[in-house]
């Protein structure tokens, strides 16, 4: 296990095309990084797929229905916008047209996606791995779609 600075926010994702690991930042959404950190530890994100997977733009994940529809039991996130920009393996929130609906989705960007700055929900970034984000199955949804197998906190692993 690589030493981590800080084990508390850091984010590992084992999918079925390898892991990722994210940097939490609640610097700039401490709520949102709340929410992926219990739902994390809840067990919540274990065997969900990554179901709209859209090539040059991001890959999404969350929904327990693996069709973009769901959230968890838990009450939607008023927005914590900020400045960090959606660019290449920033990690943010998926929400409906209500800025205030954000609950479990969320996305990984491939490439620059700066039209969502200051309109979604920037939570981290990826810090290693993002090879292996690059080999998910494309599609919304794709035909057979890549999972999270497990996801945890990195200061819960032993």
């Amino acid at each position: 296990m690589a030493a981590y600075k800080d084990p508390e926010n850091t984010l590992i994702i084992e999918t079925s095309k390898g892991n990722v690991v994210i940097e939490l930042r609640p610097d700039l959404a401490p709520k949102h990084v709340e929410r992926i950190k219990t739902l994390a530890r809840e067990g919540f994100y274990d065997g969900i797929v990554f179901h709209r997977v859209i090539d040059g733009f991001m890959a999404q994940t969350g929904c327990p229905q693996g069709r973009g529809i769901g959230g968890s039991k838990l009450p939607n996130l008023p927005a914590e916008f900020n400045a960090e920009p959606h660019v290449r393996g920033v990690c943010s929130m998926a929400r409906s047209s209500n800025p205030n609906s954000a609950n479990s989705q969320f996305f990984i960007c491939f490439d620059d996606a700066t039209f969502l700055d200051r309109q979604y929900t920037a939570w981290g970034k990826v810090v290693e791995g993002m090879e292996n984000v690059d080999k998910l199955a494309r599609g919304e949804p794709p035909r057979a779609p890549d999972k999270m197998l497990t996801v945890r906190v990195a200061a819960d692993v032993a």
